[in-house]
């Protein structure tokens, strides 16, 4: 009865890690990695160490290059971090929307916040392009990540 409970907290937990990818209040792939873990518990499947080692480490890594790729980018395309918080809150705004929402909020957010920080277009629009390049690259990052783990979890779980 147990492994049935856990296994289904660890699909809840691979289904909240993927949307966790694109929504910023959720940790992605350290909650992939966890619903990975649970199943691991199951009789329902055993990884090897290595794996799960390989893993975890793989997730630590996003999760830190989650916090530098989009700072990175803005500054790289001459941004502030009005530009980094405004691609946040467009992004937020942008779930609302759909997908379309969640590729333009982050954009259009990052624009209006470097107009904010400095009223000058041709600064804003190329520091907004930075950030949401590098948002969209972090976003890539976990999704790659959680996708990764989905796959093992799926591989393991139907063997």
């Amino acid at each position: 009865m147990i492994d049935y409970i856990l296994l289904i907290l660890a699909i809840i937990l691979m289904l909240l890690g993927i949307i966790g990818c694109l929504a910023p209040v959720l940790p992605g792939p350290p909650l992939s990695f966890l619903g990975l873990l649970l199943l691991h518990f199951t009789k329902f499947a055993d990884f090897s160490n290595t794996l799960l080692i390989t893993l975890l480490a793989v997730v630590v890594v996003v999760s830190i290059l989650d916090y530098i790729v989009p700072v990175w980018g803005t500054r790289k395309f001459g941004g502030s971090k009005y530009g980094t918080r405004g691609a946040t809150v467009g992004l937020i705004i942008g779930l609302f929307l759909g997908p379309l929402g969640i590729v333009l909020g982050p954009l259009i957010g990052a624009f209006v916040g470097e107009l904010i920080f400095k009223d000058d277009i041709k600064y804003a629009v190329r520091a907004g392009f930075g950030s949401l390049l590098g948002f969209l690259t972090g976003i890539g990052l976990k999704l790659a990540t959680s996708f990764v783990i989905t796959f093992y979890f799926v591989k393991e779980w139907i063997r």
